[in-house]
């Protein structure tokens, strides 16, 4: 029995499901049950009645999910695998800042942990960061933690005063406008489609701007045969498995996420098998988490 048989067995028998990122390692994406954005994975979890979630993912999109299905176990098969820009925010910081601008709304990128998120009033995505924030009721948003996303937003709501957190995605902050520029002179025809983590010079360049999920559904609804890809390397694999007829190609060689090639076949069977790495949350973090989440979902 290979690895992956066993895997089949130990999920029909614990009533468990994988769910996998788009940037997750290719031969993850292959066996995963769905594969899409963190707050898409999460809703699934929550709409559907398995017992056991394998997150094959990062921290904040585990927690994310044990928040929408607390009654669930949820399982990290890889339990340091975090993300940096989540990192780079945290609740006593943000605390500190609320307290500086205490007459501002607080609107947090799901990129964060639950502590966070517990902080905030509302929480977005990146494709629907813009729809947030314009239904808040304030005129002076504190966005956290991503900077790039955050003057993103800044760019199509200036009515609105922002306080952005200085936080960033290293993979996307990383990618150069010269790099996007040199890839324009070797592919012509292709068109660029990048994700808002990234630098406002490299959207400057970009023919789409979207989420991960966004991104792959431009390239496949797209006419246009050849695209630059301004994200993870994980939508460039996951484009050549579900549209290998169109021509994708990284914009940077460099735009890969450690952390989310951490999870391994080999890691998803022991954690399965072991009942190990489930993510636990304090129950007040939980629930005011939950409300920054359910708000989200009310207001769009």
């Amino acid at each position: 029995m290979t690895l992956v048989q066993k895997i089949e067995k130990l999920k029909k028998e614990k009533n468990a499901v994988i769910v996998a990122h788009t940037y997750q390692p290719l031969e993850i994406q292959k066996i995963a049950d769905i594969v899409g954005d963190s707050f898409q994975l999460s809703k699934f979890c929550a709409a559907n009645d398995y017992e056991t979630i394998i997150f094959c993912g990062v921290m904040f999109m585990a927690e994310s999910a044990k928040i929408l299905s607390p009654g669930k176990k949820v399982i990290l098969p890889e339990i340091d695998a975090g993300c940096p820009m989540a990192d780079m925010v945290d609740a006593k910081g943000l605390r500190a800042l609320k307290k500086e601008h205490p007459d501002a709304s607080v609107v947090c990128y799901i990129n964060s942990s639950a502590a966070v998120k517990a902080e905030s009033d509302i929480c977005c995505t990146s494709s629907n960061a813009v729809d947030i924030v314009k239904s808040v009721d304030n005129d002076k948003i504190i966005f956290v933690p991503d900077k790039n996303l955050g003057a993103y937003v800044a760019s199509k709501v200036p009515e609105k005063e922002f306080i952005l957190w200085q936080g960033f995605c290293p993979v996307h902050d990383r990618l150069t406008a010269e790099s996007v520029i040199e890839m324009k002179k070797k592919h012509p025809k292709a068109r660029v489609a990048a994700h808002p983590e990234c630098t406002a010079d490299v959207l400057a360049y970009s023919d789409f701007i979207g989420s991960t999920k966004a991104i792959i559904e431009y390239v496949i609804e797209s006419g246009s045969k050849e695209f630059i890809i301004a994200t993870e390397k994980g939508v460039v694999d996951r484009l050549g498995l579900i549209d290998p007829k169109k021509k994708t190609y990284l914009a940077q060689a460099n735009m890969i996420c450690r952390n989310m090639k951490k999870n391994t076949i080999e890691k998803i069977y022991t954690a399965l098998s072991e009942d190990i790495y489930t993510i636990e949350l304090d129950k007040d973090v939980m629930d005011r988490a939950k409300g920054c989440l359910e708000r989200m979902v009310a207001a769009v």
